[in-house]
């Protein structure tokens, strides 16, 4: 799994780091390794903290944004949007699999 993490406005800390990176690896058990993980941070001129992350992996990518009053909660909010895309997407491929081989073998007469 690749990691970028860039703070736009904001002071990057060890902490907030951390954080991302722990995030980033509950997101990468859909995935297996294969996975690029891009972050972006930033404070907007109303004082809210922003968080997006752009996923990258294969034959998938995914984008999710959010904001709130402080950084921690965003880059909650984001992560959970961000499962919510991922599993939405594992669950389609796991249903069109079993479609298509089902409708292979179904007896038309």
């Amino acid at each position: 799994m690749n990691i970028t993490i860039t703070f736009k406005h904001l002071e990057h800390t060890p902490a907030l780091d951390e954080r991302i990176r722990e995030k980033s690896d509950k997101l990468d058990k859909f995935f297996g390794g294969e996975l690029d993980v891009k972050w972006v941070c930033w404070v907007d001129d109303n004082n809210q903290q922003w968080a997006e992350i752009v996923l990258h992996g294969p034959h998938f990518d995914c984008f999710a944004r959010d904001c709130s009053d402080t950084l921690y909660k965003a880059i909650d909010l984001v992560v959970h949007k961000a499962e919510r895309q991922v599993e939405k997407y594992k669950s389609k491929r796991r249903g069109r699999i079993h479609t298509t081989t089902s409708q292979k073998y179904k007896h038309v007469g």
